[in-house]
């Protein structure tokens, strides 16, 4: 399964809030053995987020779209996916349902608070108020990250993939300098390598096959001066 995750907010861009969304987003996704083929920041702005969702939702398996829930003037995020995919916005009543057994009066709630592209399944928000929604291959979640975490984790069993086996091996020498066993270890082993210099040089081995991974990772520790 391949994903591409799109993080909505101008605070993101200006570098008021740091991206810890997408982060942690990548991590669990990789963990589930999915592939996270994109990461994309936009503004507050319909076009802006409609355009990416729109050239997403069918290059990928899904979509998870965070930041922009609610309804005030610059939580735009519902109405561009329901342009994205020509659907109108509209009061979920599924959402209200839920907002009111958890408290909440129709009354009270802003107007726009439960409005979600038509035919959404609604995403019910443990930790605030805005409900999230998954419609066609998109996941929209709030911004919050206790919001978006406890959200994501109520859906998560819906991504999954191959799960991937890494071994990290550190070596005491310049990265130009193992170029040559880091092509070996690649034919030899049914492996991708990653290179990561910065003092020593770590070498992460990944693949499907643990046994291999782990064979991999110790025919080229006995090739590479190993990092004390």
């Amino acid at each position: 399964m391949n994903v591409a995750i799109v993080t909505v907010g101008d605070e993101l861009l200006a570098g008021r809030t740091t991206n810890t969304n997408a982060t942690w987003l990548c991590e669990r996704l990789d963990d589930r053995g999915v592939s996270v083929e994109r990461v994309t920041t936009v503004p507050d702005r319909i076009d802006d987020i409609a355009c990416v969702v729109d050239e997403y939702h069918t290059a990928y398996d899904a979509v998870v779209v965070t930041g922009g829930l609610g309804p005030t003037h610059d939580d735009v995020t519902m109405e561009a996916v329901a342009t994205a995919l020509d659907r109108d916005l509209e009061e979920n009543e599924e959402a209200l349902i839920w907002l009111e057994e958890s408290g909440y009066s129709r009354g009270d709630l802003t107007d726009g608070t439960a409005a979600l592209p038509t035919g959404s399944r609604p995403l019910h928000n443990e930790n605030g108020v805005a409900p999230g929604a998954a419609v066609e291959n998109i996941y929209v979640l709030p911004g919050v990250p206790s919001e978006m975490k406890a959200m994501f984790e109520s859906i998560e069993s819906e991504f999954t993939g191959i799960q991937t086996v890494r071994e990290t091996v550190v070596a005491d020498e310049p990265e130009s300098a193992l170029l040559d066993r880091i092509t070996d270890v690649r034919e030899r082993f049914d492996v991708a390598v990653g290179s990561y210099p910065g003092g020593s040089v770590r070498l992460v081995l990944e693949g499907t096959d643990a046994e291999t991974v782990e064979e991999a990772a110790a025919w080229l520790r006995e090739r590479v001066d190993v990092a004390e």
